[in-house]
Parts: C-alpha cells; sequence; structure tokens
C-alpha cells in the first residue's frame, strides 16, 4: 500500500471522518486493499474435502501438507455456507464511552466502526446480518436482513445511540441466546468489564444453542498498561464514586488484577470453544479486520 493511503487509513485520519458510513467504506476499502490477490472468503466458507488435481485447476488451493505425505497433487475443496446469519451484538454502556490522551478513538467510536464495517462486508457476501445494542438491557434491535440496503439500517442503530447505564451483560446475553432463533454467528463487541464467571455462562448459552461466538474485546491502552504514575482523580464512568489516589501506588496492584481477569476470561472462551479476539483502540481498523479474518480463514 502507497505511503499516502497508509496515512489515510491511520485511526487518527479516520477519526477525524464525519458520518459513520464514510469511515465505514474507508475501512473496508482498506481492508480489502491489505488483501493484494488473495482470495476474500469472508465468515461463512468452511473447508470441506480434497480432490485429486486435474489440468487447469487453480494452483493457490493445492494442499502442500498433503503432497509432502502422498506425493501427489490434492486441491482443497471449500463450501459456502448459504445465508449465513450474523449477530452482531454491541456493547452501548457508559464505559464504553472512555478515551485516554492517546487514543484516537473512544472505545464506542471504535466498535461503531468495526460494527459497520463488519456489516458491510457481511452484506457483500449477501448473507445476513443483524444488529443489537445493549446496556442493562437490549436498546436497539435490527432484525437480520441480506439486501444491501439493509446496511442503512444497521448504520442508523449504532449512530442514534450513545454509551450510558450500566453493564449487566449475563443477563441480556441469556435473554439473546433464547431470542436468537437462527442458529448463526454471534460476534460481541465490548471491553467485557463485568463478572468473568457469569459471562462466560452466558456465552454458553449460545455456544449450547449451537452459534458459533466470537468476543472481540476492545481495550483503550491505557486499560491494559495503567500508565498513570501522578496523584489523580479516577472517575467512576458506570457509578457515581470519585477516587484520588497516587497512580503509581496504584499500578502494580491493577495490573495484577487486570491480568487475572484476562486469563479467566480466555481461559473461559477456550472451555466453551468461543473465539477470543483482542483489540485497541489506536489499532487501524481495517488492519484488525485483515489480520481477524485472515486468521479464520487459514483454520
Amino acid at each position: 500500500m502507497e505511503e499516502g493511503v497508509q496515512k489515510y487509513f491511520d485511526p487518527r485520519v479516520l477519526a477525524r471522518l464525519k458520518g459513520l458510513s464514510l469511515r465505514a467504506r474507508r475501512i473496508v476499502e482498506g481492508y480489502m486493499t491489505g488483501l493484494h490477490r488473495s482470495p476474500y472468503r469472508g465468515f461463512s466458507v468452511e473447508f470441506a474435502e480434497h480432490r485429486e488435481y486435474a489440468p487447469g485447476d487453480d494452483l493457490r488451493y493445492l494442499d502442500w501438507k498433503v503432497f509432502g505425505r502422498t506425493d501427489k497433487f490434492y486441491l482443497k475443496q471449500f463450501e459456502e455456507e448459504t445465508n449465513l446469519v450474523c449477530y452482531l451484538v454491541v456493547d452501548a454502556s457508559r464505559s464504553m464511552s472512555y478515551q485516554s490522551a492517546q487514543s484516537p478513538w473512544t472505545k464506542w467510536e471504535y466498535v461503531q466502526a468495526l460494527a459497520a464495517a463488519l456489516a458491510y462486508l457481511v452484506l457483500a457476501q449477501q448473507d445476513s446480518v443483524g444488529l443489537i445494542t445493549f446496556d442493562q438491557a437490549v436498546r436497539t434491535m435490527v432484525r437480520p436482513g441480506a439486501h444491501p440496503s439493509h446496511v442503512k439500517e444497521i448504520l442508523s442503530g449504532l449512530e442514534h445511540i450513545q454509551p450510558e447505564g450500566k453493564t449487566q451483560m449475563a443477563e441480556v446475553l441469556h435473554e439473546l441466546a433464547e431470542r436468537f432463533s437462527r442458529r448463526g454467528l454471534v460476534l460481541v463487541l465490548s471491553d467485557f468489564f463485568d463478572q468473568v464467571e457469569e459471562l462466560i455462562r452466558a456465552l454458553a448459552h449460545f455456544r449450547h444453542r449451537r452459534h458459533d461466538v466470537i468476543l472481540m474485546h476492545v481495550l483503550d491502552r491505557a486499560e491494559e498498561e495503567f500508565p498513570f504514575e501522578e496523584l489523580m482523580l479516577f472517575e467512576g464512568l458506570e457509578d457515581a464514586r470519585h477516587v484520588l489516589a497516587d497512580g503509581r501506588a496504584l499500578r502494580a496492584a491493577y495490573l495484577r488484577h487486570f491480568q487475572g481477569y484476562l486469563r479467566r476470561l480466555q481461559q473461559g472462551c477456550r472451555e466453551h470453544g468461543i473465539e477470543y479476539v483482542r483489540l485497541h483502540t489506536d489499532q487501524p481498523v481495517d488492519l484488525a479486520l485483515r489480520t481477524f479474518l485472515t486468521t479464520r480463514r487459514v483454520k
């Protein structure tokens, strides 16, 4: 990618663009540009079987591992699940409004852009996508649709809402697991600041209903690294508490607690076959998409 294009997709440049639709289109354009000549296969393609190579077949799909074992050429064949349903479940609680001085986005702005770009990609492969935003309860629900114009409803559902209210993810996710009648791909976009054990049980409810589940864990770097070293007033986003404290004195305990929380969350995901992806708000969204979807293609 040329230097000028790279600059254009810089998160700080994207953050200055007005309008979610424009941001999403630019992110998708950056993602597609980054693919170069690689075949885009999206969310719904699964490896099916091998077949023997025949003259004229596309050499990109040769399985070299099989060739190494058998000394024969076989191609990977893929099957596309028709009309995949993708549910975008987006946390709109007040903690998502956090933005450190080093980040160009709030967490909410980041998940807005990410969810919008994902909606564009799902619709581009002629699959269905729906949107749910929530805090203590469901706030917005856009039912899954596959028509290209459906993206307008998704964007409207994301734009006309601001992060507020407390997080009560487990209750909401249990409710949604019962409401999603058709098996699909459930992408949950959140900072996941909630009771881990209850959260994992709720996510396992989706797996029990035979959904594929992906956690897209969106964090500000400051939440993960705690760079504060001075006497500061820490303000609660989801309660009224304000705490005056020395950041340097808190740092070791905070990081120990935070790392323990991450380990429990990731372990719970592994135990229940839930895919976990961690993203940071200073990371280009098109690069996050490219890394995530490329990893899904090769699994």
